[in-house]
């Protein structure tokens, strides 16, 4: 990761190096984090923060589901995210904004500690991964299950979250595969370890419903917004494995991993073995979106 610029925490830019924690800091050892996803685009009016209140909104949502009382609010927040920005000197680049439980008392209960709050960004440059944009991903069904909300809150996008994630996305890379697919308890598909998923069959567009287990992504929220705009068919559905493999398309969604396309899983062709056409199609639109192009959804980008 290139240092460049400074780090927001609790309040003040401190220079990259010097963003540090107490190694005894409760969310080191008990996941007691939240955070979120953020893409800055290149516009050609300039650098625009993609669905940034959206994104503050759901930071809420995660703290209030783990009983953390964010020292700041919404606004302070907005305002100190697009400082961040200013501060990198960077036009285009993913903004991590994290709240956590600090360093004071270390034992499971984490209540006692004070809320820290940091933002972070760094350089991302737009179509930065080949797999699923240039050409398909291969992807491989997980062995390990997806947990859901009977174990804890996953409608929190929450550090915790991401140990499971973890086990299935280097399981997949060990394993050859560009990224992994995981189901939930009943089997039915969730998503992958970082991006929801969707199916496309007879030019209509099926994806898994927040009961699945999934995060309600806020890529995966505008990939369904543009899709009804543009009157192609999208459900809500629960989806087998066996749908997967004879779909006519499969594609993820994602804030680092945008619309990508998968043209294969666990070693059977998807389609063609080429990105479909309505991937193609959203793909394209999506990014005239993220750019500032498609005036219809202009009200999603805040200019720095």
């Amino acid at each position: 990761m290139k240092e460049q610029g400074k780090i927001w925490m609790n309040g003040k830019l401190v220079p990259f190096k010097d963003a540090k924690v107490h190694v005894l800091t409760h969310a080191l050892h008990y996941s007691t984090a939240v955070f979120e996803g953020i893409r800055c685009y290149n516009t050609p009016k300039g650098s625009m923060i993609f669905r940034l209140q959206e994104h503050v909104d759901r930071l809420f949502k995660s703290a209030k589901m783990y009983s953390m009382k964010l020292p700041y609010s919404k606004n302070e927040i907005s305002k100190a995210i697009i400082e961040t920005v200013k501060a990198s000197k960077l036009k285009e680049c993913y903004i991590r904004p994290i709240a956590y439980y600090g360093y004071g008392v270390l034992g499971l209960t984490p209540t006692p500690n004070k809320i820290d709050l940091a933002i972070a960004c760094w350089e991302w440059k737009l179509g930065e991964s080949s797999a699923g944009k240039i050409r398909g991903a291969r992807c491989k069904v997980s062995s390990w299950l997806r947990i859901d909300s009977r174990s804890q809150p996953m409608q929190a996008k929450a550090a915790s979250n991401y140990a499971n994630a973890a086990l299935a996305r280097v399981e997949a890379l060990k394993d050859g595969y560009d990224e992994a697919i995981m189901l939930n308890y009943n089997g039915k598909v969730s998503e992958g370890s970082a991006e929801n998923i969707f199916l496309v069959n007879n030019d209509k567009i099926f994806t898994p419903p927040p009961s699945a287990g999934i995060l309600n992504g806020i890529t995966r929220d505008s990939v369904i917004k543009i899709a009804r705009a543009d009157e192609i068919s999208i459900s809500e559905t629960n989806i087998d494995r066996e749908d997967l493999y004879v779909a006519d398309e499969v594609f993820m969604t994602g804030t680092a991993a945008e619309v990508k396309s998968v043209t294969e899983i666990d070693n059977i062709t998807i389609g063609d073995g080429k990105p479909g056409k309505i991937t193609r199609k959203l793909q394209n639109t999506f990014l005239n979106v993220a750019m500032g192009k498609d005036k219809r959804f202009s009200k999603w980008l805040t200019p720095i």
